[in-house]
């Protein structure tokens, strides 16, 4: 397998008020991690392009999307909602973030590679039709998505949210498009306190108590997703990469571990292998305790590679 590394340097010029936990020492350990494993030489690596504004408003509407580009600072801060902000640097940093999800997308339906890792920031998956959330500005992996959709002799694409939190964002954008396919797990009852009363033959969210481990994950991934998927026969899949639900992570309460990081990746690229002809673009999301983000990240990235 081929396996594009996605990044750029502008996704560390993003800063939040204070000792913020979604800062750019988690794009940093990521890919120091990389750079310091057998990994190193394996990658394609890419420098995203900024997305433009035709990309954004495939997913959010215009009013929001002038919006953004109206208020972003020439400096200080300015926020855009109780959890998110925005400095002189966030415009182009998630511009860039969404640029990273579409080439990825070039990419893999291109043959270039097999599937695609984006290390980028901020994060997307809360981001809605017409709002922020979450820390999240634009929805990247939305945006590939409707990318894909209309780029590409595509009909049918699949999101796996494997975030820590559910992604009430992608939902809003996709939730009338039965030509997607989107599956999340997430901690419940935690922020942002949706995604239960809207499961569908084609919204499968799996709510999950505190503390639940990676043997329920993996059981609900088997009896749950692996169905759903079977049937719906993805052409291609994305997935909002959050590393949160790691045991150590200090703003959630779930149980997994690299294996089970690893143990998600491959049950994905089997689906992948039977119907999407390989292909992943996977973006990230959450994760905030360093040295457990940076070890499952590269579990994740090498599991692609195999």
């Amino acid at each position: 397998m081929k396996t594009a590394f996605i990044s750029h340097p502008d996704t560390l010029l993003h800063v939040m008020d204070g000792n913020h936990p979604e800062s750019p020492a988690r794009i940093s350990a990521i890919k120091q991690a990389v750079m310091a494993s057998a990994l190193q030489n394996q990658l394609l690596y890419a420098d995203a392009p900024m997305a433009d504004k035709t990309a954004l408003l495939r997913v959010h509407r215009a009013e929001y999307v002038d919006y953004i580009f109206d208020i972003a600072p020439k400096a200080g801060l300015v926020r855009l909602d109780v959890d998110t902000a925005m400095g002189p640097m966030s415009l182009a940093a998630t511009l860039h973030a969404t640029g990273a999800v579409i080439h990825a997308t070039d990419l893999v339906m291109k043959g270039s590679v097999d599937n695609a890792f984006c290390c980028i920031r901020p994060p997307g998956h809360h981001a809605g039709r017409a709002n922020s959330a979450g820390f999240c500005i634009f929805n990247h992996v939305a945006a590939g998505v409707a990318y894909a959709l209309e780029q590409y002799p595509l009909t049918r694409a699949a999101i796996i949210d494997f975030d820590v939190h559910h992604g009430d964002g992608t939902e809003d954008i996709i939730k009338d498009n039965p030509n997607v396919l989107f599956c999340s797990t997430f901690q419940h009852p935690f922020y942002p306190y949706k995604g239960t009363e809207s499961t569908s033959n084609h919204l499968l969210n799996i709510p999950l108590a505190a503390k639940s481990d990676g043997a329920t994950f993996r059981h609900l991934f088997e009896t749950i997703y692996k169905p759903a998927l079977d049937d719906f026969k993805p052409e291609i899949i994305f997935i909002s990469a959050g590393f949160d639900a790691h045991i150590n992570d200090p703003l959630a309460d779930l149980a997994l571990t690299k294996d089970d990081y690893i143990w998600m990746t491959a049950f994905i690229k089997k689906i992948a292998k039977k119907y999407a002809n390989n292909r992943i673009i996977s973006s990230l999301e959450g994760g905030y305790h360093l040295p457990s983000l940076a070890e499952s990240a590269l579990a994740h990235i090498q599991t692609l590679t195999n």
